[in-house]
């Protein structure tokens, strides 16, 4: 983890809430974290992702809760180790995931996950019992990203999430793209959250040893999953996004920028658990999805911008995406009020 990383405050939030009625044992937790209390009365405060993770263990320790009491029956410190020992067992990341739900479900009565596999697109969903708004949405937003987490780390590799979607509303965030990817809604109908199926594919690489090293550092390992900014994958990932399709680099010559030959540039990508053409595909998802929701750039437009040479590619590329077509998509979010 490095010095420079942060989380938005909002996350402090919901990993406290359970706390929002004793000002003076909340206080003491921060402190005891690290954390200015007086930050979370500034909605666009960032804290120390070490502190983070701190606050993270402290606070299973505090309300004896793996889920923060962010659920009527909660998880006990141990169930989250419990449960990854079962996954590490399965030959898949489908099975994987799908044991995973299933034991979460062991523990927790008001969040219910789900998993669907519809042709090329998977899609993880949730129904929610809580009838206090906030402890719904904390509940939600910190579900999905253990099951994100899970699976990335399980598969050993950094999965794309292609669309996220929250019944509830709420402000966006500098830190969403980075956890939800560019096709974010708060608002709709339902919690889910969709990726290519073929992820599911993929073994699971973990194993008893890793596991315990996992299990050692997981609040830290969640923080960096999101917010490792300064790895090479963000780097290459924000070169890209800054500058126009006919202007991006190769692999050679970015890993000529980056003092690098291209065969080590492969590598590092791979321990990040990815590659430079899947970076390139989901930068050019991301401005898609941008585009359609933010401007009145003609779908030509945007498909020539992100390397479409004809809109009718664009448009089945998009529809493998989403299951609609960009016309579809767009009108949905600029016909809102």
């Amino acid at each position: 983890m490095r010095e420079k990383d942060s989380v938005a405050v909002y996350f402090v939030h919901a990993m406290v809430h359970a706390l929002r009625e004793n000002p003076q044992r909340l206080r003491a937790v921060l402190e005891q974290a690290g954390i200015d209390p007086a930050l979370m009365d500034q909605s666009t405060a960032r804290v120390p992702a070490s502190a983070f993770a701190a606050l993270w263990l402290i606070q299973i320790r505090e309300l004896n809760d793996e889920f923060f009491q962010l659920d009527s029956h909660g998880m006990l410190p141990g169930s989250f180790a419990l449960i990854c020992r079962a996954l590490i067992q399965e030959p898949d990341l489908e099975k994987a995931m799908r044991q995973c739900l299933a034991n979460f479900a062991l523990f927790l009565r008001d969040f219910r996950g789900s998993l669907s596999v519809r042709g090329k697109r998977a899609v993880i969903s949730l129904q929610t019992r809580s009838d206090n708004s906030d402890v719904s949405r904390y509940g939600e937003e910190t579900f999905l990203v253990l099951m994100i987490s899970l699976l990335c780390w399980l598969g050993g590799r950094r999965i794309p999430i292609d669309r996220a979607d929250f019944r509830h509303e709420r402000l966006s965030l500098s830190d969403d793209p980075l956890l939800w990817g560019a096709n974010l809604t708060f608002g709709a109908e339902r919690t889910e959250i969709e990726f290519a199926s073929r992820y599911l594919r993929l073994p699971v690489v973990q194993d008893l040893a890793s596991l315990k090293v996992f299990l050692r550092s997981a609040p830290q390992w969640l923080v960096i999953r999101f917010r490792n900014q300064h790895g090479l994958a963000s780097q290459v990932h924000q070169r890209l996004r800054n500058c126009h399709y006919s202007q991006w680099p190769t692999l050679q010559a970015f890993a000529i920028e980056q003092h690098l030959s291209p065969s080590t540039f492969r590598r590092k990508l791979e321990r990040e658990g990815c590659s430079f053409q899947e970076i390139k595909d989901e930068v050019r998802r991301g401005v898609a999805f941008e585009q359609l929701r933010q401007s009145r750039a003609s779908i030509t437009d945007i498909a020539e911008q992100i390397g479409f040479q004809e809109p009718s590619a664009f448009h089945r590329a998009f529809k493998k995406w989403t299951g609609e077509s960009p016309g579809r998509y767009r009108a949905r979010f600029q016909d809102k009020p």
